[in-house]
């Protein structure tokens, strides 16, 4: 039966959890996802996860926080001044935003602490710093598609 390899491109299904096993995400209800194995459109550890299953076959993959979204890094935790903060938006903690970077993208912050002169916010992915663990059911495996060069 054929396997998956670096190449491939993958349907599967999957249920995401922390380690307490709290549910963060899932493909229960939706289409399966699809990508390219070995694309880097997936977490490293999903992407590994996925390679030598088969057709149906099922699996639980455990994946620690440097193979998902890495660990927290204190230099994503950003102190803004209060005053420089936008007047029309009453910031409460475990709020979501965007901010710009210098180069001009998007990034999305959470509130995390607010003082009468600061406010923290944190860019770190917000699953940064979590083992995650994912059950997972490979549906499709599309082999590489062959590179036609016409002379």
């Amino acid at each position: 039966m054929r396997q998956v390899t670096k190449g491939d491109t993958v349907k599967v299904h999957y249920h995401g959890k922390l380690t307490d096993g709290t549910t963060f995400d899932s493909s229960e209800g939706r289409q399966p996802l699809e990508f390219e194995v070995g694309s880097g459109r997936v977490i490293k550890g999903f992407d590994d996860g996925v390679k030598e299953m088969s057709v149906g076959e099922k699996k639980t993959v455990s994946i620690p926080a440097d193979d998902a979204y890495g660990q927290k890094q204190e230099e994503m935790i950003i102190p803004f001044e209060r005053k420089n903060f936008p007047p029309d938006i009453n910031p409460e903690i475990g709020m979501t935003l965007n901010m710009h970077s210098e180069d001009g993208n998007e990034l999305p912050v959470v509130i995390t602490d607010i003082s009468d002169d600061t406010i923290t916010l944190d860019a770190n992915h917000p699953l940064a710093g979590q083992d995650l663990i994912f059950d997972i059911e490979v549906v499709d495996i599309k082999g590489k598609t062959p590179l036609i060069i016409m002379p």
